[in-house]
């Protein structure tokens, strides 16, 4: 069973079976504390027989019996969705043993990237790691929930493409049946969704894989994912109103957020002669102002 489905019990309840990673050992005046995770929540387990379970660590995955109890009022943690009950321990089973960590399982520490890169596994059990990778997952979905009731269809390309001339350098992949010859990695899929629209698809959208072989950048990495779509008959009303009212479902439906409209625009002109750039950041209020006219005779 999984620690979620205790908000069914009530107290002193018995529970059998319950499975997840220690964290957090804490000995106290006889009495032996710890966390239980799962991929969802946490309960904190007490035994008053500390040496029966001194050979338990951090990160050891466990299977338990005990009952549920109401703590104290004092000692609720109402952070927690089971923070007002805990586990009285009576049995343990040890189904997976650690080593000794190479960095703890929390948040906000200061650990070389490279040790988290080599140890990605743990990396990703820390609660900021696995909020962002979820995040992902649920925008994902929000797109595609947008998309599908929009009525516009999710195509799939091919990542083994022949080469097509695009802005950077091609990954490339040799090929076993032809010698001498490569497939490459898609920079995007500009081709194939306009042979989509070529064969009379009416919209189309794709959640794309990217690779393009150059120096990474803060908006380009060798390997992304972005967001391909498609319109027949479109103009720049109707492709402004598709991406901005999919921008305001994803943030208001996985992150909360609600967006002022309407969306402020700027012409290409506007924002080179403000910002000097195509992607200007509105949060920077100072802006480019032309005083040629003060010089002219």
């Amino acid at each position: 069973m999984n620690i979620n489905e205790l908000t069914s019990y009530k107290n002193n309840d018995k529970i059998i079976d319950l499975k997840g990673w220690v964290d957090t050992v804490r000995h106290h005046g006889g009495l032996l504390f710890f966390d239980l995770r799962d991929p969802d929540t946490t309960i904190q387990v007490v035994t008053d027989k500390p040496d029966d379970f001194s050979d338990i660590k951090n990160e050891f995955y466990i299977s338990i019996n005990g009952t549920l109890t109401k703590r104290d009022p004092e000692n609720i943690n109402k952070e927690s969705t089971l923070g007002e009950y805990e586990i009285a321990l009576e049995s343990l089973t040890i189904i997976s043993s650690s080593k000794t960590l190479p960095f703890q399982i929390e948040d906000n520490i200061d650990v070389d990237e490279v040790i988290r890169l080599k140890y990605r596994y743990l990396d990703l059990r820390r609660k900021s790691m696995k909020r962002n990778m979820l995040a992902g997952s649920e925008t994902f979905k929000a797109i595609r929930e947008y998309m599908n009731t929009s009525g516009i269809n999710e195509l799939d390309t091919p990542t083994l493409i022949k080469s097509t001339p695009e802005g950077a350098k091609d990954f490339i992949v040799p090929s076993r049946k032809s010698k001498g010859k490569f497939y490459a990695l898609p920079q995007s899929p500009q081709m194939y969704k306009q042979l989509f629209m070529l064969s009379g698809m009416q919209n189309y959208y794709q959640i794309a894989k990217c690779y393009r072989d150059e120096d990474s950048r803060k908006d380009r990495q060798p390997e992304f994912t972005q967001l391909d779509i498609e319109m027949l008959n479109g103009n720049p009303e109707s492709v402004q109103k598709l991406i901005e009212d999919t921008v305001k479902f994803v943030l208001k439906n996985v992150y909360q957020e609600k967006i002022t409209e309407p969306f402020e625009k700027l012409s290409y002109d506007e924002a080179i002669d403000k910002y000097g750039t195509d992607k200007p950041d509105l949060r920077i209020k100072n802006t480019i102002e032309n005083f040629t006219d003060i010089f002219v005779n």
